[in-house]
């Protein structure tokens, strides 16, 4: 494996790729939701976990209903009564997620976010907002992800040169051989930092091959806590539900959390997951059974 692989070059240009999206999202004009409508966001993987990230952030900011699904999974009835759809794609062949675009085309207006004009689900959305400048070599996602939700926290208004600054020191803070050498994660979040949590997750287990899970952060203590131990980590996306360290602590499992935006703490997984992989002597950019997009094979027609 290259010393300089394609998931390093890319992780390590997320504070200029979050800039330009962030010029992009503040936009007044453009297609993404407007306020008071009730929106359906979907993704698959990644993109479903910042789906979730950004869904709860705009409900949390009064700009309305709005609901995360796996595109596999959506439900959008018209008893639901959805003024919009927002899709996120890296790549814009993901099966599911055209699938989705076919099945309310003309119903539901949408918009799909993603790093590849040149795909089919340009031609099957209502509008795009494309990313190209944050497009991945890297089958694991790291910019594309964070650049997305990037640009939608623009959109709704928050001002993300503190993320940027912190993303700039998390590529540079120390990486623990604690946690390069640790047994197992714990990922937890609140709110819209639980997507998060799972995207950590999801990173360790695609770069590394490594065992993490994700909770909601108050979640943790009905159950999942019980695995903790020491040789293993939890580590806190956001804020810390009182008695949470304590409990962490006397299991002996190492607590981390760090006062930095969460996004950009997001940034230092995607580190740490880089460094085990390369303690393990695996390619984070061809990980086990992974492809950069998942495209199904069409259904046989029915016989008769």
């Amino acid at each position: 494996m290259s010393e300089t692989s394609y998931m390093e070059q890319e992780l390590r240009s997320q504070p200029d790729t979050w800039r330009e999206a962030a010029r992009i999202g503040g936009g007044a004009d453009g297609p993404l939701p407007r306020a008071g409508q009730r929106v359906a966001v979907v993704g698959c993987g990644t993109s479903w976990f910042m789906a979730q990230a950004y869904a709860a952030l705009r409900e949390g900011a009064g700009r309305g209903v709005t609901d995360a699904f796996a595109a596999s999974e959506a439900f959008l009835g018209a008893g639901r009564a959805y003024d919009a759809v927002v899709a996120i794609t890296r790549s814009g062949t993901t099966t599911e997620v055209l699938r989705l675009l076919e099945q309310v085309k003309g119903r539901i207006p949408t918009v799909t976010v993603l790093g590849d004009p040149g795909t089919p689900a340009t031609g099957l959305s209502d509008a795009t907002v494309t990313l190209p400048f944050a497009d991945e070599k890297s089958v694991v996602q790291t910019r594309f992800a964070t650049t997305a939700l990037a640009l939608l926290r623009a959109h709704l208004g928050e001002d993300l040169s503190g993320a940027v600054r912190d993303a700039e020191e998390a590529l540079t803070a120390p990486v623990d051989k604690e946690w390069v050498d640790a047994e197992q994660f714990s990922f937890l979040g609140t709110g819209w930092t639980f997507g998060l949590a799972n995207e950590a997750a999801l990173k360790m287990r695609e770069a590394s091959q490594s065992w993490t899970e994700s909770y909601p952060a108050m979640e943790y203590r009905h159950g999942p806590i019980s695995i903790a131990t020491p040789g293993r980590v939890t580590w806190v996306f956001g804020p810390v539900p009182e008695g949470l360290e304590a409990d962490v602590a006397r299991t002996g499992a190492q607590f981390v959390h760090h006062d930095r935006d969460p996004l950009a703490d997001l940034v230092l997984v995607q580190r740490i997951a880089l460094e085990r992989a390369r303690a393990r002597g695996l390619d984070p950019d061809n990980p086990r059974s992974l492809t950069r997009s998942v495209m199904l094979a069409a259904p046989e027609p029915a016989a008769g």
